[in-house]
């Protein structure tokens, strides 16, 4: 009775059976879960979805904790409109690191043990939920470059995971995303116009983004600022 209370709850506030996102879906996740705890702080609430057996419990809390952390906080800059109600799947058959859509952050238990101190794949994915950009919003590469420019600014224990931005090589282009495209973030940030990463979340999500967003914002071309990045790429 409590998990049908708890389904029908959940698919009130985020939109349990959206049909494109299927993995979100929560019925057959509660149906077999060790656990399902739900915490509130302020306006947001956490529900947790545990289908591991012996899942550390130490991590739990941390990723709980960093949830509570940096959510708000992101909501707060990014997008007031964000949902405030998340769920956290912890989910044995979800075979890929972490995923983010729906309300709803799918995370492998199998990660965790081999990296226990990579929490800020919450405020990664947090982000992504933070987001909330509709279909053909901008290009893939700003959406993630920007979800690890956020883990990179925000995050609170990146050390403990040893994640970091990677050095320039030559090699690296704007388009290849996550960590590289972060690091062009933070110098675009820091070193041309502060404010750029809020104006260009804010265009995605309002499918609004084109090329001339960053001549408008910067002075130059996306091109012409990769150069003086790679010319200079000191952060």
């Amino acid at each position: 009775m409590k998990k049908m209370f708890l389904v029908a709850l959940l698919a009130g506030s985020i939109g349990l059976a959206k049909a494109q996102d299927g993995w979100s879906r929560l019925d057959k996740d509660i149906e077999l879960a060790v656990s399902v705890d739900t915490l509130k702080e302020g306006k947001y609430s956490l529900v947790y979805i545990d289908k591991a057996t012996q899942f550390d419990p130490v991590v739990k809390q941390r990723l709980i904790k960093t949830f509570f952390n940096t959510y708000p906080k992101l909501a707060k800059k990014y997008n007031k409109d964000a949902t405030s109600k998340v769920v956290f799947v912890m989910d044995p058959a979800y075979t890929g690191i972490a995923a983010a859509g729906g309300g709803v952050i799918r995370f492998n238990p199998e990660w965790f043990k081999k990296n226990p101190g990579d929490i800020d794949i919450v405020t990664h994915e947090g982000m992504h939920l933070v987001q909330a950009y509709p279909g053909n919003s901008g290009p893939g590469w700003i959406t993630e470059g920007i979800a690890d420019y956020v883990r990179f600014v925000d995050g609170v224990d990146n050390a403990g995971a040893n994640w970091k931005l990677p050095d320039l090589k030559p090699e690296h282009h704007y388009e290849n995303a996550y960590r590289i495209t972060a690091r062009f973030f933070y110098w675009l940030e820091t070193k041309v116009k502060k404010g750029t990463m809020v104006k260009l979340d804010k265009v995605m999500r309002e499918r609004k983004y084109n090329d001339s967003f960053w001549q408008e914002q910067t002075g130059k071309t996306l091109d012409a600022l990769w150069q003086s990045y790679v010319a200079n790429p000191a952060i």
